[in-house]
């Protein structure tokens, strides 16, 4: 299903009612809200208790390389910490850590802040605590709880915008995985696995406006980085039928690396295919939320940043299994 013009068109009243200090009621309006507060408790019982509370301890130094290591800070959610795992070395935050330290052929000093249950309101402790540590580079996964708990995209948003801004201002480079679309979780029944899926996509463009506006770059997870997800839930979902698996969890983080490693100037952006490379910002949230594994970041044409229709950026659709081999 596409839903590329509605979703443009609610990535701009989004991101300007964050820009304007407005909340918003929700993307989709009352009746979906009423909704989703009606059948919100069913999921939850549907979907019950995730194993564990937070992911393993996974701070550390990665890469047996010499010189003075790359600063990865990692927040967000139970996604960010890789609820479920216990292995560390099966966790996004590891599989990231460990592929920049081959590709940077450097050590990588890996700092993980994100929080089981954290919605984008929590990302300012995170960032307070990020901060003292300089990082060259900050992950965030951050959306799914938004959604969950009913928050207005708006107020989602420029929490969102607030986090990016202060660490691109630091001198760190950012990159946001955006919302997943939790109409993918099989435990959610219909109407409000519909609710969720449209909701979870206008939030992941209103986010790509937001933080390519504050400085950052965004990975578009959508279905969780691919129709597996969709197709093969048995073994891209983990026991709770919520969170990913280790391959799940894998394919984020390859998903999120070659951004990673492109912000960091350690590879050449991909020449554009057709379809992608410049384009205007709502457009391109718009494509990226229907497409996983799309990055957008901002360009200039011509000197300007902004064009006729907003800000300029390019997108680009990340091969699966991009830099596989290098991590």
């Amino acid at each position: 299903m596409v839903w590329a013009p509605g979703v443009a068109r609610a990535a701009r009243r989004i991101a300007t009612a964050a820009a304007l200090g407005g909340g918003g009621l929700t993307a989709l309006g009352a009746t979906a809200y009423g909704l989703l507060l009606a059948e919100g408790l069913l999921a939850r019982k549907a979907i019950g208790r995730p194993h564990g509370l937070d992911g393993p301890p996974s701070d550390g130094i990665y890469g047996d390389y010499p010189g003075i290591p790359l600063k990865l800070v990692m927040l967000g959610d139970s996604t960010s910490v890789g609820l479920g795992m216990k292995d560390p070395a099966k966790t996004p935050a590891v599989l990231i850590a460990n592929g920049l330290a081959s590709v940077a052929e450097r050590p990588v000093m890996l700092s993980v802040l994100g929080k089981s249950g954290a919605a984008s309101a929590e990302l300012v402790e995170q960032v307070d605590k990020a901060l003292k540590l300089e990082p060259d580079v900050a992950i965030i996964f951050v959306g799914a709880n938004d959604v969950i708990t009913q928050t207005p995209p708006a107020v989602a948003v420029r929490h969102l915008t607030k986090a990016v801004r202060r660490l691109s201002e630091s001198g760190a480079e950012v990159v946001v995985g955006t919302c997943p679309d939790l109409g993918t979780i099989r435990p959610i029944g219909q109407p409000l696995r519909w609710v969720t899926r449209r909701w979870s996509r206008q939030l992941a463009a209103a986010q790509t406006v937001a933080v390519v506006d504050a400085g950052g770059r965004t990975v578009a997870f959508a279905d969780i980085l691919g129709p597996a997800f969709a197709t093969n839930p048995g073994e891209m979902f983990g026991p709770d039928r919520f969170h990913p698996s280790d391959r799940g969890y894998a394919q984020a983080a390859y998903a999120v690396l070659p951004s990673v490693c492109a912000a960091l100037g350690l590879r050449p952006e991909p020449h554009p295919a057709r379809g992608e490379g410049l384009q205007p910002i709502y457009l391109a949230a718009a494509t990226a939320a229907e497409e996983s594994g799309t990055e957008v970041s901002a360009t200039r044409v011509a000197g300007r940043a902004t064009g006729p229709h907003g800000k300029w950026v390019t997108l680009f659709r990340r091969r699966n299994g991009e830099m596989l081999n290098d991590a």
